[in-house]
């Protein structure tokens, strides 16, 4: 790949996790973004120890050399008003342009499971109706449209276990819904793997709408584990079931392979929530670099 085009960073989600703060409370900011560095990465998303005073923030990552590549942000088009995501996202596309950041990543959070630690991930999913349908792709085009002409910052969905986006045929239905032109897709090989969808088929089919990436790996006995158990999302992120791309179960020369071939620009991030006292997070970090830099020559 490209060293000019496509960056390689890390999410600080293996030293802190922002759905469960008991996992790295001892884990500072300033021990996750110099573990970075140190490691060989280029930038980061945004954790919840991040500072919040843009300045602090860009101060910090300018002694380790980081840039900041994107953000988490929950939408919320299904069950509230549009004014109030809107209001929202403008704060946040703001600290992002400040940042020098090219995305922003939503997520649909109405209905969605991911965050409650009893309900079992693979039974209760929530569907959307047509008319939710129409509602959540109308807000999405509107919000990318605010993101992309107002900040010069590209909207990229990301998929999610249970959320109402999560399979292949929602992340499809989603796609023919939208605005090409104000709405992208944020791969994440992780979640599709781990909810059983054809992670390849969907990136080959959407390679051109692609503009943000997320490298995840899958445990697939721990996966199995959570679906014959009944367990929820957060359960089986403490037992391990996700873990750094060329630790796990899946091939990440094929995914490389395929952006390569399509000419991806943008940012490849390495993101895998564990617990960081059973899973070290710069070693992890050192193990996940190097794979990438052996298939990806990056």
């Amino acid at each position: 790949m490209d060293k000019k085009k496509v960056k390689l960073g890390i999410a600080p989600i293996a030293w802190t996790n922002d759905d469960m703060p008991d996992l790295g409370a001892e884990n500072t900011f300033e021990q996750c973004v110099s573990e970075m560095a140190l490691a060989g990465y280029k930038g980061s998303e945004i954790g919840n120890k991040y500072p919040t005073k843009i300045n602090t923030l860009r101060r910090a990552l300018n002694l380790r050399k980081l840039r900041i590549a994107n953000a988490w942000f929950s939408t919320y088009l299904l069950t509230k008003p549009f004014y109030e995501v809107e209001t929202e996202i403008h704060k946040k596309l703001k600290f992002l342009k400040a940042m020098g950041a090219k995305v922003i990543g939503v997520s649909e959070q109405s209905y969605s499971i991911q965050g409650q630690p009893e309900t079992a991930v693979f039974d209760n999913k929530y569907v959307m109706n047509d008319e939710e349908w129409a509602l959540f792709a109308d807000g999405l085009n509107r919000l990318g449209e605010i993101a992309l002409e107002r900040y010069g910052i590209t909207l990229t969905y990301h998929h999610h276990m249970g959320t109402v986006v999560q399979t292949e045929a929602e992340i499809g239905k989603m796609m023919e819904m939208t605005d090409p032109r104000f709405v992208s897709l944020l791969f994440d090989s992780g979640h599709l793997a781990y909810c059983g969808e054809d992670y390849m088929r969907v990136l080959r089919k959407y390679v051109g709408r692609i503009r943000h990436v997320h490298l995840k790996d899958i445990r697939p006995e721990v996966v199995q584990k959570v679906k014959a158990e009944g367990l929820s999302f957060l359960q089986g992120v403490r037992l391990g079931t996700f873990t750094v791309p060329g630790d796990g179960a899946i091939d990440f020369q094929p995914i490389i392979d395929v952006l390569d071939q399509a000419g991806y620009e943008g940012w490849m991030i390495v993101e895998a929530e564990q617990d960081p006292a059973l899973a070290n997070p710069l070693e992890y970090a050192i193990k996940a670099r190097k794979y990438i830099k052996s298939i990806a020559k990056i």
